[in-house]
């Protein structure tokens, strides 16, 4: 049982926060859709000018404001109301780095349905959502991923192609798997004229792949696998292939199937690269890698948020001669690289 310090009395203030903790989805979700903070960024900063230019009740929107100061997502001199640097950057519809549009998926029914029966799935030991819960072929959702959360995934796209020298511009062949967006692959062609990419996802979600290549000006050196990443043929020659915020949805067995086909895949020296939620040893920190194994509990049969030590081992056991783990602030995911 845990000490508790003579100065340090027990409290139920925990307890009574994380109980109320879906009020702060609901308030950031209200503040996105009745463009709160990006009428802030304009000048609106009374309760009285917001609720004028948000057409809302002025109780309503100070009220609102006033929870969003307590959550962090504003501040707050005398009674007026202004953006924090994160809010700005991220929450500001003028922003190039707006990333709201990720609120369809992240707080879509779907994933929240993962979470209404969660002792339930605790008990099982994965999701209760149908026999394979996101993971089933071709299911509407990820055709939502592709669409609302392709801003959030700019910054990391751009810090990758960083990572792995695509400004050098080598000739490179490139297979994206799980494309969703295509983001990743997209700005690895944009920054190496020389690179082709080729993506792989269920067909209704390359379509939007292919949307964004074409706006991006790189449709020529684009193309598509459709099917399962499990079962179509990749083909062979590749330098790089992208393994973004997808191994995490799988067992260790089936992720190291699918790496088996990876390391055939490569060119000798190529590289695999995947983008993940990668918790300490003691999986309890840092505590957004570390919290999104409950994600893929809620969600999926069997996937997880793996250490590096585990990565590093799934690569080993099907080939690969070592994998490196690089930070990609201001992310707070991490990017793993393995050598073929």
């Amino acid at each position: 049982m845990a000490q508790v310090s003579e100065t340090q009395q027990p409290s139920p203030e925990l307890f009574f926060e994380t109980m109320n903790a879906y009020q702060r989805t609901a308030a950031l979700k209200a503040a996105i859709e009745l463009d709160l903070f990006t009428a802030i960024g304009e000048g609106a900063h009374t309760a009285e000018a917001l609720a004028q230019r948000c057409e809302t009740s002025v109780r309503g929107i100070r009220i609102l404001c006033d929870y969003l100061v307590v959550i962090g997502f504003l501040t707050k001199d005398e009674n007026h109301y202004n953006l924090t640097p994160d809010s700005a950057a991220f929450l500001d519809r003028s922003s190039p780095s707006y990333i709201a549009t990720a609120t369809s998926f992240l707080a879509s029914p779907m994933l929240m349905e993962g979470f209404n029966d969660l002792a339930t799935v605790v008990r099982k030991g994965g999701t209760v959502i149908g026999e394979e819960g996101s993971l089933e072929p071709e299911h509407p959702m990820w055709v939502e991923f592709a669409r609302a959360m392709a801003p959030l995934m700019t910054l990391p796209a751009e810090l990758i192609a960083k990572l792995v020298g695509a400004d050098s511009g080598q000739k490179w062949k490139v297979l994206d798997i799980a494309a969703g967006h295509g983001l990743f692959g997209i700005t690895l062609a944009k920054h190496n004229p020389n690179a082709e990419i080729v993506a792989l996802d269920w067909p209704n979600v390359l379509e939007v792949a292919k949307e964004n290549a074409q706006a991006a000006e790189v449709a020529d050196r684009y193309t598509v696998i459709p099917g399962s990443a499990f079962e179509v043929d990749y083909g062979s020659g590749y330098d790089l292939v992208l393994l973004t915020n997808f191994l995490h949805h799988f067992d260790p067995e089936t992720c190291e199937q699918l790496l088996r086909k990876v390391y055939a895949s490569l060119e000798t020296g190529g590289r695999a690269v995947s983008f993940e939620f990668v918790p300490n040893e003691d999986r309890v920190s840092p505590p957004v890698a570390a919290s999104f194994s409950l994600m893929m509990l809620g969600t999926t049969p069997s996937g997880d948020a793996y250490t590096f030590a585990e990565l590093d081992r799934m690569f080993r056991n099907t080939g690969f001669s070592s994998s490196e783990l690089h930070p990609l602030p201001p992310t707070f995911q991490q990017v793993v690289i393995s050598h073929k």
